[in-house]
């Protein structure tokens, strides 16, 4: 079971960004928390931008594959979050599905690096956040 789902299209940015920092800071805590993350309309490769932008902080993705997302995946998950969603809703219909939240962030493809690196801070500012809102009162 994983706590968190990240869906964005095609699980090639925004959503494996979320998923590689949100295991990574929850490791870095000590926490027992996990994440997934898939897409309504996967890629065959994660963008290399990303790539870049992620090993800048030590997170290698270069292993890491896109996945279509499928039911089991949302049923085992607490907490539905797709990543820009309510933009490109007819491409992710994972926005009409259960208690979704989305963030609306931008496509990292075809971005500049530095355009990446921001769009990588705002999504690791909302993962600090939402392992908090995860941990007992």
């Amino acid at each position: 079971m994983s706590e968190v789902l990240f869906v964005c299209v095609h699980n090639a940015g925004r959503s494996q960004m979320a998923k590689a920092l949100f295991n990574w800071l929850a490791r870095q805590r000590g926490l027992l928390l996990r994440a997934e993350s898939a897409g309504t309309e996967p890629s065959d490769s994660i963008h290399q931008n990303v790539m870049e932008a992620m090993v800048e902080l030590g997170l290698d993705l270069s292993q890491e594959r896109p996945r279509l997302m499928a039911n089991a995946m949302v049923e085992a998950a607490r907490r539905v979050i797709t990543m820009g969603c309510a933009v490109e809703a007819d491409a992710c219909p994972a926005i009409f599905l259960r208690d979704v939240e989305d963030w609306g962030l931008p496509d990292p493809k075809d971005r500049s690096l530095e355009e990446v690196r921001a769009i990588r801070e705002t999504i690791r500012q909302r993962v600090e956040a939402l392992i908090e809102s995860l941990l007992p009162a």
